[in-house]
């Protein structure tokens, strides 16, 4: 399942950086996954601070 980013995210960008296929943006308020694109390798969850992305 692809992650997604809650609402924790204080839009840092540490995973939009991280993530290996760029699947991840800035969205309003906070960043986002889109999920057709997401591998599922779980390195956006490995360097959030807040602890924000998760596997759906």
């Amino acid at each position: 399942m692809a992650y997604i980013i809650n609402d924790d995210c204080i839009s840092c960008g540490a995973c939009a950086s991280e993530c290996p296929v760029d699947a991840i943006s800035e969205g309003d308020g906070k960043y986002i996954i889109d999920a057709d694109a997401c591998v599922e390798c779980g390195a956006c969850a490995g360097v959030c601070p807040v602890a924000a992305p998760s596997a759906e």
